[in-house]
């Protein structure tokens, strides 16, 4: 499957077939690196990553899997770049698909990505948008497969807020891939209907099936149980009393994790606030006098968790994204 030159930033953009092809490429790359394999085939290329919000997991995954692919990477903060300040995007795409073979954006709006996408003659990869998380969506198909064997048929319940790029973006990818997606969360915290409509009519052709609750009975018979923060990066501290009195109902327990099958898995696409061992779960911890917030430790450690496989899913899945859309050959 050809997908050099294409850029990488919602997964409403890519079929089935793609985003398959993504995940077993995936796949075929974490064997080679487990077996000591080397797999650089694209020396002599380099990738510009910007990031306007910071991350532990997508920014080691982009740099271990361009190193892996042989290629070099210029990191770029908050303080590093001139974009949307003192030069234009459209501008900075320009510049920056000069110097480089590939642009990964992270960052807040999804017209920003769009626009370098653009104005870029480059591939450009979403890390992270308000909106979209796409490549997260590849770690956890790729994690699923790898624990059931399969993707298509199995229930999918996603508990919290679902208005956001998890929501969406899990939403998306499920419906795409045969998945029975349920956003378990109160109906203001529902994703937006018109992305909705799309996805019940991808759905419609992929055997999916799409349904939003507000009763947690729903994650009833799930296969996955999946949840996020309450409060993303970059939102104000003040929404968090909001945010706990509506979403408390939803936490993701053993109580519960027994209403799902007993084969079931939880997920998380990290950081999690399932203790008081961070600053932020200590602070609101105490402040609100909760030992977790959207996780209980207990479910977050036992054994029905795959949140660090799924954690270094990342990098197998960014570099089978970068590695397809580069045009690199095994």
């Amino acid at each position: 499957m050809n997908l050099k030159g294409r850029d990488f930033l919602t997964l409403l953009d890519y079929t089935p077939e793609e985003i398959a092809y993504l995940v077993d490429l995936a796949a075929e790359l974490k064997a080679k690196k487990k077996a000591g394999v080397l797999h650089d085939v694209l020396r002599g290329k380099n990738v510009a990553l910007i990031f306007e919000k910071t991350s532990t997991r997508t920014r080691c995954s982009f740099e271990v899997a361009a190193h892996d692919l042989g290629m070099g990477s210029t990191y770029l903060d908050p303080t590093g770049s001139q974009i949307g300040k003192k030069e234009s995007i459209a501008d900075t795409a320009q510049v920056l698909c000069g110097m480089f073979d590939g642009i990964e954006y992270r960052g807040y709006g999804q017209e920003i990505v769009n626009e370098l996408a653009k104005y870029s003659t480059v591939p450009v990869w979403n890390g992270l948008t308000n909106e979209f998380h796409p490549t997260q969506i590849l770690a956890d198909f790729l994690t699923i497969k790898e624990h059931f064997g399969k993707l298509a048929g199995l229930k999918f319940a996603y508990m919290g807020d679902a208005r956001y790029n998890m929501g969406n973006s899990l939403m998306i990818g499920c419906a795409k891939m045969g998945l029975h997606f349920v956003a378990c969360a109160p109906k203001a915290y529902w994703p937006a209907p018109e992305l909705v409509e799309k996805c019940k009519a991808i759905a419609a052709e992929t055997g999916a099936t799409i349904t939003l609750s507000d009763d947690t009975d729903a994650v009833k018979d799930a296969d996955v149980v999946y949840t996020d923060v309450w409060v993303s990066m970059g939102e104000p501290v003040e929404v968090w009393a909001e945010r706990i009195e509506a979403l408390a109902p939803y936490q993701v327990n053993a109580e519960l994790m027994a209403k799902a099958k007993p084969t079931a898995v939880f997920m998380h696409c990290l950081p999690a606030y399932h203790d008081h061992k961070t600053a932020v779960g200590k602070e609101m911890g105490e402040k609100f006098g909760r030992d977790a917030m959207e996780v209980t430790d207990e479910v977050f450690t036992g054994p029905q968790s795959i949140v660090f496989q799924e954690a270094e899913n990342r990098m197998h899945t960014i570099k089978a994204v970068m590695a397809a859309t580069l045009g690199a050959e095994f």
